[in-house]
């Protein structure tokens, strides 16, 4: 493969990645469009504190490594996902603490919205005034 490719196909699993994260962290949210989301996404946010509890790393990561090294970019040549995206999923100054604490929020945030679905359960829709159902 051509290294404009394999650079591609990093640039894509850095997306991909990025996507899983905001999922993870706020997917819970699509939960009260349409409650089959939870069916993703409480595991999805389960394999993140996982990930950030035990300090292990995404399966992403690797691929995107190997991928970048196959284009033969040892260095980041500061396109949008290499600027913006790859300091949000790898900030340079993460510790175990800030990474527990990632933990601990990603858990909180959504335990908070499961609770509320839970505690306001949705009600069935009333039909309008003046529909055929009323009359």
């Amino acid at each position: 493969m051509e290294t404009d490719t394999y650079r591609l196909l990093a640039d894509g699993v850095v997306c991909l990645h990025t996507g899983f994260v905001l999922f993870a962290v706020f997917g819970g949210l699509l939960a009260f469009h349409h409650r089959a989301w939870s069916w993703l996404h409480v595991p999805a946010v389960l394999w993140a504190a996982f990930v950030e509890f035990s300090g292990s790393i995404c399966p992403l990561t690797p691929l995107e490594n190997w991928l970048r090294a196959k284009a033969g970019a040892g260095a980041y040549s500061a396109d949008f996902i290499e600027h913006y995206l790859i300091p949000v999923l790898y900030p340079a100054d993460l510790t175990r603490p800030i990474q527990i604490t990632l933990g601990i929020g990603v858990l909180a945030l959504n335990a908070a919205v499961y609770a509320r679905l839970l505690m306001h359960p949705r009600r069935p829709a009333r039909p309008q005034r003046g529909s055929r159902l009323n009359q």
